[in-house]
């Protein structure tokens, strides 16, 4: 299962917005086959384990099927995978995890039983949960996963005061931060980060065949018509709040995709963004904003991680801070769990939890 989830990830950044899934099919003690789900409306995990055993003149018949996720049992884009593990003769099947996905939800794993195939359940189910959290953040909660991304100094500032903040942290960790673009189905800034930074928030030296979606909160649509994630590759959807129609047609003129989305105070509403793109297909969410939008996500109670990438070095008390917000008392603090650190060249990079557990 261990290189069943590995397949998993090596596919990570084509799937959206499907899971990302592994397959292992193992005969005598020996691996046989292994795969990947392929884009959307391309092969699952388990028929490209199975081509690649049968490309090797492997037999399928008695073999048994390790899959991270459990296997398809309906006809949508592609045939059901639990169908063409019983055709191919596969005698057991272990699967990580149940698909909580409602065409599936037990389905796939009652059809493989009917068929007399033994089915076991539960093998690195935490460690499944981990490879597609937001895909399962997007079926179970209709929300995708929102992680916020900062760099920042030792002092836990993200820009000088004059705006200058290229570069805080080294090319290693700006390496790792374009891995992350790539994993994300979503890019969201601010409008205040796009006057001011006028960032393009595209993967870059990295080839994955796609471009996530740009998504920026612009509540009044003051967003420029030139500004360069408008022309790049790829779509860009702004969500405003009151926006002045003549405002909301010139950025559709230059083919933005405009979505009013106020809250009651109007401002953009956060939590019917993320289920607008949840019902988009969206599954990870990356938030590259100022020190005002992390502050409201974060007291917004919807952020699931960080990712704070910090530097050995200090900016002084007048340099721009990660996120603000104000709290009446200590009791109101933020408390996520550390729950990966590690040395990124020169920078340290921290991921941070909002979900309470261990």
């Amino acid at each position: 299962m261990a290189e069943a989830l590995r397949m998993g990830e090596s596919g990570r950044c084509i799937t959206t917005p499907n899971p990302c899934v592994g397959s292992v099919i193992v005969r005598d003690g020996r691996i046989i086959g292994r795969g990947h789900s392929q884009q959307a409306g391309g092969a699952h995990a388990e028929v490209m384990a199975m081509r690649e055993a049968l490309a090797a003149g492997e037999s399928l018949a008695g073999a048994t099927a390790y899959v991270t996720l459990e296997p398809c049992s309906h006809h949508g884009r592609t045939p059901p995978c639990a169908e063409g593990l019983i055709k191919a003769g596969i005698g057991r099947v272990v699967v990580a995890l149940e698909d909580p996905y409602h065409e599936v939800a037990g389905r796939g794993l009652a059809m493989l039983r009917a068929a007399g195939i033994t089915v076991e359940e539960g093998l690195m189910a935490a460690e499944a949960r981990e490879s597609m959290k937001g895909f399962l953040s997007r079926i179970e909660r209709s929300r995708p996963w929102l992680r916020l991304k900062i760099a920042a100094s030792l002092d836990g500032k993200t820009a000088l005061a004059n705006g200058e903040s290229q570069w805080i942290t080294g090319p290693e960790a700006r390496a790792d931060v374009q891995r992350l673009r790539a994993r994300s189905c979503v890019m969201l800034t601010g409008s205040g980060t796009v006057l001011k930074d006028d960032p393009l928030l595209t993967v870059r030296d990295l080839d994955i065949g796609r471009q996530p979606l740009r998504v920026v909160l612009d509540s009044r649509a003051q967003l420029s018509t030139h500004a360069k994630l408008l022309h790049a590759p790829g779509k860009t959807l702004v969500i405003v709040a009151d926006a002045p129609a003549t405002h909301v047609q010139a950025l559709q003129a230059v083919g933005a995709d405009v979505v009013a989305l106020p809250d009651q105070h109007g401002r953009v509403d956060l939590a019917a963004t993320l289920v607008l793109l949840g019902q988009r297909g969206c599954n990870e969410i990356t938030v590259e904003s100022g020190a005002r939008l992390n502050g409201a996500w974060l007291q917004s109670g919807l952020v699931d991680e960080v990712i704070l990438y910090q530097a050995p070095v200090l900016l002084g008390g007048m340099a721009a801070g990660m996120a603000d917000f104000s709290l009446q008392s200590l009791a109101d603090k933020l408390a996520p769990r550390v729950a990966d650190v590690r040395k990124i060249g020169a920078d340290m990079r921290y991921t941070l939890r909002f979900d309470g557990k261990d």
